[in-house]
């Protein structure tokens, strides 16, 4: 991605700085795409400077979105890294940290090659491939970390396929161990799990729908925690949705562990009522929850026990959602509708917006090791200004992915992106 070697002055904006946790009036200079200046309040622009006026609307480092997939190869029918790249850009965010459950997946460096070689073409946002953590996702020999390491995998995973043999994980943490590799792990029992499509309860009975009880994910994270314990591995739990799961994962990072959390934004935003008569746009895994286990995430994420918020975008096509409630494929898109989601929360006044953006920009930075997600000097000037307050109804025909699978279709939303820089460069100019 080439630099822009000019000199840009964001002047007029509302700093939202995840660091210092502030948000109040400034500007901010751009040379060669690193911020070269911070201002605390107004400040003039040099002379030769392209002067981007942001007319007092939030300025904030872009979003650093854990868990993407792109459908390539083997379906790009569902999304491409043309499509995801431009959803991307609309909707703030500037790395998308794609995931290996790929047909085939990504489990060799010549399958990771061929990814990496179609995002720096297609893309305009940077793409940083995570690799199959078992051979085919199957659980049975772990790939080769380190080889996928040095090929660029930033992180190992075999996404929402639990990894059960106990004895082949442990051996994966150890190896990623002593490479220093990240491991992601998907915390649900996978017995209890197994062809469940809601969360188990009044709801699940009243609609006669299979269901899976909250513990799995308390089953699958004790689990994961004790082989932590056993290795020392660094790990991100992909999800943690239900309030069974947070005293387990606070006491894990009260004894030293290096353990980190996210939550994808539907499960923030969501609850299982939203199912109503079976609207297979809401079939998500794992399910939504109730609006008790909501509400307590919602207060985890506030209180920085769960670290990253990601949109846990999954594009399914027409033909694989249109289908009777159990049968229908899980997952819903949301590259373009992560921040506005997110947003709801702090229009509800459930969390500020320094420590919402924590959760999008920071702390998925530090957890990959990234220089992004700051507002500081030398930090790469990836950059999103948006307007929070701005409403709309969202309409699915326009998003930019290929899948228009959103839960949120018809939503009165707020908070629009009016613009999106990578490097410095702009990528993106909202309406």
């Amino acid at each position: 991605m080439g630099q822009s070697h000019v000199t840009t002055f964001f002047a007029n904006a509302r700093l939202i700085d995840p660091v210092a946790l502030t948000d109040g009036p400034g500007a901010l200079l751009v040379v060669d795409g690193l911020i070269k200046e911070v201002f605390d309040g107004p400040a003039e622009a040099p002379k030769d400077a392209n002067v981007v006026d942001c007319g007092g609307m939030c300025l904030a480092p872009g979003l650093i979105d854990i868990g993407v997939k792109v459908s390539e190869p083997g379906e790009r029918h569902k999304e491409s890294f043309r499509s995801a790249g431009r959803a991307a850009a609309a909707g703030g965010v500037t790395t998308m940290v794609t995931r290996p459950d790929t047909l085939p997946a990504i489990d060799t460096p010549e399958t990771l090659e061929f990814v990496e070689r179609r995002a720096q073409e297609d893309a305009p946002v940077h793409v940083l491939p995570m690799a199959a953590l078992t051979k085919g996702r199957q659980g049975r020999e772990m790939t080769e970390i380190g080889f996928l390491q040095d090929a660029g995998a930033v992180a190992f995973t075999d996404c929402d396929r639990v990894v059960s043999n106990t004895k082949v994980f442990s051996r994966a943490l150890t190896y990623a161990r002593a490479l220093d590799a990240l491991v992601i792990g998907h915390v649900q029992e996978p017995i209890l799990s197994e062809g469940a499509a809601v969360t188990s309860g009044k709801f699940a009975s009243l609609r006669g729908l299979p269901g899976v009880s909250p513990m799995a994910e308390r089953m699958g994270l004790d689990r994961d925690i004790s082989l932590l314990e056993m290795t020392g591995a660094r790990y991100h739990v992909d999800q943690i949705t239900t309030a069974r799961a947070l005293p387990a994962l606070e006491r894990a990072k009260r004894n030293g562990l290096q353990i980190t959390a996210g939550i994808g934004v539907h499960h923030l935003t969501l609850n299982e009522m939203d199912v109503a008569d079976y609207r297979t746009f809401f079939k998500l895994k794992p399910p939504l929850r109730s609006e008790d286990d909501r509400m307590a995430v919602v207060q985890a994420l506030a209180e920085g026990l769960i670290d990253v918020i990601s949109s846990m975008h999954t594009p399914q096509d027409e033909e694989s959602k249109r289908l009777p409630y159990e049968e229908a494929a899980s997952g819903a898109v949301g590259l373009e509708t992560l921040l506005p989601a997110a947003l709801r929360l702090y229009h509800a006044d459930m969390i500020d917006l320094p420590r919402l953006l924590r959760a999008m920009t920071l702390n998925p930075a530090r957890i990959l090791g990234l220089a992004a997600g700051r507002l500081l000097p030398d930090a790469p000037a990836d950059l999103i200004l948006f307007d929070p307050d701005a409403p709309f109804q969202l309409d699915r025909a326009t998003l930019l992915s290929k899948s228009k699978n959103t839960p949120f279709d018809g939503a009165r939303m707020q908070g629009k992106v009016l613009g999106t820089w990578v490097n410095g460069t702009r990528i993106w100019e909202g309406a």
